[in-house]
């Protein structure tokens, strides 16, 4: 018996599809693709920037990979690395871990760069676009091969503000001006 794979007329028809595993699943053109496991290296600095953040705003504020973020464009969703929501997204959150369009935007999206000139360029020029597009307030990418962190900062509709540390320079996070962390405590 042959069995095809299921294709979606609207994000909606995706949301409602359960294929009984735990896969997560990026949605292009109607087809499920599914997300890769992530590298060691790239886990190790989500889990050090998740206890970073845990210790300034609390574990409920702070999302792993596992959480889906709805954007424009294709893929109609993304999967990033970490997630800071909103207080009032908490509750939103409990019964399906999936950011949509019609909610604001979480405060900041941080993306490790995987090895590859392919994953660069998403993470650097497709996934910063569809943040930006969606209304992300701050947006980091981690490059654990150039040993940085970017830190973009949205006004009105760009991101036009953009840092990069590295080394034990203090990274200034514009959501979140208390945050005590160097791009070496992170990048490990």
């Amino acid at each position: 018996m042959i069995q095809t794979k299921p294709r979606f007329l609207s994000f909606e028809e995706y949301l409602s599809y359960d294929d009984g595993t735990e896969n997560l699943y990026e949605l292009f053109n109607g087809a499920l693709i599914e997300v890769p496991p992530e590298s060691g290296e790239n886990v190790q600095i989500a889990n050090r920037l998740f206890l970073v953040f845990a210790l300034l705003l609390g574990t409920d504020r702070v999302r792993g990979h596992g959480l889906e973020l709805e954007v424009r464009g294709e893929p109609k969703n993304r999967y990033p690395d970490l997630t800071i929501v909103r207080e009032e997204q908490i509750q939103l959150l409990k019964s399906r871990n999936t950011i949509r369009l019609n909610m604001a935007p979480p405060l900041l999206v941080v993306e490790v760069v995987s090895p590859g000139e392919l994953q660069r360029e998403r993470d650097y020029i497709a996934k910063r676009s569809q943040y930006q597009e969606i209304g992300v307030p701050e947006y980091w990418i981690v490059d654990p091969q150039a040993k940085t962190v970017t830190v973009l900062e949205l006004f009105d509709t760009a991101y036009t503000n953009v840092e990069t540390f590295q080394g034990d320079h203090p990274i200034r996070s514009p959501q979140f001006p208390e945050l005590q962390v160097t791009s070496a405590q992170i990048l490990g």
